[in-house]
């Protein structure tokens, strides 16, 4: 068992999903992670939204688990889009000296050369179908659904830019992880855009490439074992089911041994 952290852990979905108690985003992760002596909470902010509302609401978010518990910092553990919007957060809005340290998943911080293409269909229906986009979410519990703005953040000029604007600040620790299937049918639901960024822009993880994901402290391209690769959605556990992983001379056994790792390496730093 590890010992426990002295920052509690902040968790940030991705894009499309919320925070539910029932059917939970991360799988058997936070459990796990509190089974070895992690302090878990969640962000907590809408599916669809842009990245500066939903950077608000994981404000709201961060200052309450402050109050909750008394301490003075988080850890934040951020998936996809949520990682722009936990990197807003500390910038931006000057978080950096609540957040001890941020550890990204398959956060595309350097954009998506697939996106650029798809955002060449007109642009009025591209905005007609995220307004539809946005009905629905809207009605399943976001807030301040902007699919259109969610998804223009994923161009590269929008992310150099965002990068331009919202640098490491010093005095947090960043790292970063990404993640490839092995072919399209390492996970149906993956299927169709697995192929169309392979088309583009070669491996994958179902939705970005490893050149979207890389930033600071970058640890690998982690990979499956077996022939399955690593989906989107197995990087946060959904199907919890065993997804044994490496990456160059590291492997887990399991996708959840891979954040055991993130905890017990922020701890040994103080964390």
């Amino acid at each position: 068992m590890t010992a426990a952290l002295k920052y509690p852990v902040l968790m940030v979905h991705g894009m499309g999903f919320r925070d539910r108690k029932r059917l939970c985003y991360w799988g058997r992760i936070p459990q796990i992670l509190r089974e070895n002596g992690a302090d878990i909470y969640f962000g907590c902010q809408d599916s669809n939204g842009s990245v500066e509302s939903n950077a608000r609401q994981l404000e709201a978010s961060l200052n309450k688990v402050l109050e909750q518990t008394g301490a003075e910092k988080v850890n934040i553990i951020a998936h996809s889009k949520g990682g722009l919007e936990a990197r807003y957060l500390i910038s931006t809005m000057g978080y950096g000296e609540k957040v001890a340290s941020l550890t990204t998943l398959s956060t595309p911080h350097n954009g998506s050369l697939t996106v650029d293409k798809l955002l060449r269909f007109p642009a009025p229906a591209v905005k007609l179908g995220c307004r539809a986009v946005d009905l629905w979410f809207g009605i399943l519990g976001d807030k301040c659904p902007d699919t259109y703005s969610a998804v223009n953040t994923f161009r590269t000029d929008s992310a150099e830019k965002f990068n331009a604007e919202n640098p490491d600040d010093p005095r947090v620790y960043y790292q970063s992880y990404g993640f490839v299937m092995n072919k399209a049918i390492s996970d149906m639901t993956m299927f169709i855009p697995w192929l169309v960024v392979n088309s583009v822009e070669g491996e994958n993880d179902g939705l970005l490439a490893p050149r979207a994901v890389q930033w600071t402290n970058f640890r690998g391209v982690y990979r499956g074992i077996s022939k399955r690769g690593v989906s989107h959605c197995d990087e946060v556990d959904m199907r919890r089911h065993r997804l044994p992983i490496s990456s160059g001379d590291v492997s887990e056994n399991d996708i959840t041994g891979l954040y055991l790792t993130i905890i017990n390496d922020l701890k040994n730093m103080g964390f």
